[in-house]
């Protein structure tokens, strides 16, 4: 197993650099970083799939991290985790799946033509003949003058949509063109919004065509993110999920339309218009027959404190989420484990570092906050819990910064930054990274989303401001092979260990670099627990509005 890196560039830049010969950065360890991964990359841990023994060891070596560093405990009556009720969702094998059109029908393959769930506790799905409706982008913006739908009933039918915001492929004259951002995907093209928008619209099942520019990722990974399905106990699950959620390979549902007459190029440029309407497609159904194996489970954030001296209820918090995919189908070698060592071993590895760090100083003003989150992998599940059931008012969080895939390919002379333009922390990392020599280079692939991705949006949605470190954005200038080495990194890992079993630990890994940009977190969260600051979202921000809201809160402190 390992990562096939593309470029002769990144192979070098592996096969050159060993852990043991980085160097570490300030008070983190680059070496430390190496030896978190390995241990909870290894085999023994099973993929820390949520509610397996996997979980159970990962819980159990981070608690006694946190322990060993003389942190406080930071969860349910004064533990150190905190309960996550969830429940998981498994479509069981022989899923039939078939669109009808006069004279006969289309049998769709589960995990080849189609990949569909449920996130209702039924034991069986069964859809008769529920007609397809294509609804463009499946988006409901007022505030943007945007509406997919233009009051169509939708109730008993199967929704088709596209990936992305309206505006991802729109052209200068076109009604989209630069309404939601470009380029930049805005939460109206994640997938998660468009299940929302779909069970609040009362539709029977949806499915998103995949399309991998769009999506920002390949069909492997909608495989094997959706083989099971997980969410956090509701108490009235079909207000949150249609009863049939999914996604359609691009090329069955040209078939589809192009069935109906319709083509699907077409189809997507009517839906750049503001007066597109929701569409049927043809006279085709949908029918559905598949059983789903429903068990409940709880499983655990990790959070650990250090309460502030003068200002205690003022928190800068540390988030990085513990879970992987479990074990599932074999990979060519055999290897049925999904490791999540880059992702997010590495930065379950910079909060142990950012907790030790802080552990080995004086106590500052504010309350720092440690969060290994459970369940991230299947829908920012534990920061989401939290968000709701929080140790600290929301309104009192002073900032968030997330670690979600640290690059091991060494030091780089900058560090690429995910949904830059959001709020003044970027300001305060931008001049830490000057002090390093470096610069803060903007995500080179905005249009993938990746702000909407990690947990640090369930902190957001509160309007706390955020950072997220993640790689995934664009290849950083690496020392060794500059920006062509680095983005072959990225694109390789994408490809072929994004969310797969050869996602392992290495020894030659270099984590120079991850424990750069680690050392810079310490250094802005440092600065913001020994002082008053309140760093805000700039003008613009979708979550300005919610950080408004707590502003008389923050000023009678």
């Amino acid at each position: 197993m390992g990562f096939r890196i593309a470029a002769a560039a990144a192979a070098l830049a592996l096969a050159t650099a060993g852990a043991g010969q980085a160097q570490d950065t300030g008070p983190i360890s680059a070496q430390r970083m190496s030896e978190v991964i390995r241990t909870i990359a290894a085999d023994a841990f099973e993929g820390r799939s949520p509610g397996t023994p996997g979980e159970d060891r990962t819980v159990a070596y981070l608690v006694d991290q946190l322990r060993a560093m003389g942190l406080e405990p930071g969860g349910d009556d004064g533990g150190w985790t905190q309960a996550v009720p969830m429940v998981r969702y498994q479509v069981k094998p022989e899923a039939r799946i078939a669109v009808e059109v006069p004279g006969g029908e289309d049998v769709l393959l589960q995990g080849q033509d189609v990949m569909v769930m449920t996130q209702r506790p039924v034991e069986r799905v069964r859809i008769d003949k529920a007609p397809l409706v294509f609804a463009g982008y499946g988006v409901s913006a007022p505030e943007r003058g945007w509406d997919d739908f233009k009051g169509v009933d939708l109730k008993g039918k199967i929704l088709v949509v596209l990936v992305n915001d309206p505006d991802f492929e729109a052209r200068p004259g076109e009604d989209a063109y630069g309404r939601f951002g470009g380029k930049a995907m805005t939460y109206y093209g994640r997938w998660t919004y468009k299940f929302e928008e779909a069970a609040r619209r009362g539709a029977l099942g949806v499915l998103i065509v995949h399309d991998t520019a769009a999506a920002g990722y390949g069909w492997s990974t909608v495989q094997a993110s959706n083989a099971e399905a997980y969410d956090v106990v509701r108490p009235d699950p079909a207000r949150a999920h249609a009863l049939m959620e999914g996604w359609i390979q691009r090329d069955v549902a040209e078939r589809l339309f192009r069935r109906a007459g319709l083509d699907l190029e077409r189809m997507k440029a009517a839906a750049r218009r503001r007066d597109f309407h929701p569409v049927p497609i043809g006279q085709e159904t949908l029918s559905a027959d598949y059983g789903v194996d429903v068990r409940r489970l709880t499983s655990r954030n990790v959070i650990a404190k250090r309460t502030g001296t003068s200002r205690p209820r003022e928190a800068v918090m540390f988030g990085a989420h513990w879970d992987a995919f479990g074990v599932g189908a074999p990979d060519a070698s055999g290897d049925r484990i999904r490791h999540g060592a880059v992702d997010d071993g590495s930065g379950v590895a910079g909060v142990l570092e950012l907790a030790r760090a802080f552990a080995h100083q004086p106590r500052l003003a504010r309350t720092t906050v440690f969060a290994l989150w459970t369940g991230e992998e299947r829908g920012l599940l534990g920061s989401e819990w939290w968000a709701g059931h929080p140790s600290f008012d929301p309104g009192m969080i002073v900032a968030d910064f997330t670690m979600d895939v640290l690059e091991p390919v060494g030091p780089s002379r900058d560090l690429v930054l995910v949904g830059a333009g959001q709020n003044q922390l970027e300001d305060l990392l931008a001049r830490a990274a000057a002090r390093q020599g470096r610069v803060v280079t903007p995500d080179a692939h905005p249009e993938r989303g990746l702000f909407y991705r990690a947990d640090h949006f369930s902190l957001a949605k509160r309007g706390v401001p955020t950072l997220i470190l993640m790689s995934l954005g664009g290849g950083p200038d690496l020392v060794r092979g500059g920006r062509a080495a680095g983005d072959a990194w990225v694109s390789d890992y994408t490809a072929h260990c994004y969310h797969q079993p050869c996602d392992v630990w290495h020894a030659g890994w270099d984590l120079t670099g991850a424990a750069q940009d680690v050392d810079l977190l310490y250094q802005v969260g440092r600065d913001l627990a020994a002082d008053g600051a309140w760093p805000g979202w700039k003008p613009g921000s979708e979550f300005a509005e919610e950080r408004r809201k707590t502003r008389a809160a923050r000023a009678s402190k």
